[in-house]
């Protein structure tokens, strides 16, 4: 894996895409509560956690801490209000048992894994170049095609097709937080949360349409607000990128 990374860091975050949208396609087809599921997702997590701390890239990837000036920035309420939206059409838990806490436990871990590769691996990649705007696009891009693979557990193509709008948004908002406040704690938390409520929600095609409107509400205000909220030297072009 280091090898690779040193090589090239935008090469070694698609691989990693390419791998986990690969195995976790395959582990969902096992059902979201499957024990196998959950025990895939941690193996996949402790790897690349290990990866990281072993290489001292936790500063570099917004892991060694919360945002240094996160109480100045208003912007993470509306990104909290956003991790309840599966919630607003009612609470229904889609398992029971040693299930639902398989699933808990597996789509927390989805959180922090796909926050990790989309948001840290390939967008700090793509940052490295200089072209901010295009690693923003190409992240939230690719975070929302990648759930392309909810088709192989099942899904119908409408759903899949909405959940992908969703995830590219969402996607926005994740590395707009993560670019302006250094940190990928908030974006990690926000995401497991999210998916995780899922396994509670009670469907509902108004909740959902709000919980979309609000969505894009949100991802504009980001879009539009953050560009005058300062930039930790962490992520600037030519600052603590080397590892």
């Amino acid at each position: 894996m280091i090898k690779l990374y040193r090589k090239s860091e935008l090469y070694f975050a698609l691989a990693c895409i390419g791998v986990y949208v690969l195995v976790f396609g395959n582990l969902r087809s096992l059902g979201d509560d499957s024990p196998y599921n959950m025990l895939g997702l941690l193996a996949i997590s402790v790897l690349l956690f290990a990866f990281v701390r072993k290489n001292d890239l936790m500063e570099k990837y917004g892991l060694a801490g919360w945002a240094k000036n996160s109480r100045q920035m208003i912007w993470f309420i509306p990104l909290w209000i956003l991790t309840t939206g599966n919630l607003w059409g009612g609470i229904h838990p889609k398992y029971t048992g040693f299930g639902l806490l398989c699933a808990i436990v597996a789509f927390a871990l989805v959180g922090f894994v796909e926050e990790l590769i989309f948001r840290g691996f390939l967008f700090k990649a793509m940052l490295c170049d200089g072209k901010i705007s295009t690693a923003v696009i190409v992240s939230s891009v690719t975070f929302g095609m990648g759930h392309i693979v909810n088709l192989l557990s099942g899904q119908g193509g409408a759903e899949t097709a909405l959940q992908i709008v969703f995830a590219i948004m969402l996607g926005f908002i994740f590395t707009m937080v993560y670019y302006k406040s250094g940190s990928l704690l908030p974006g990690i938390l926000a995401h497991s949360l999210i998916d995780v409520f899922s396994v509670f929600s009670g469907r509902s095609g108004l909740a959902d349409w709000i919980f979309l409107g609000l969505i894009l509400a949100v991802a504009v205000a980001y879009g539009l607000y953050l560009k005058g909220v300062e930039t930790p030297a962490v992520n600037r072009i030519g600052k603590s990128d080397a590892a």
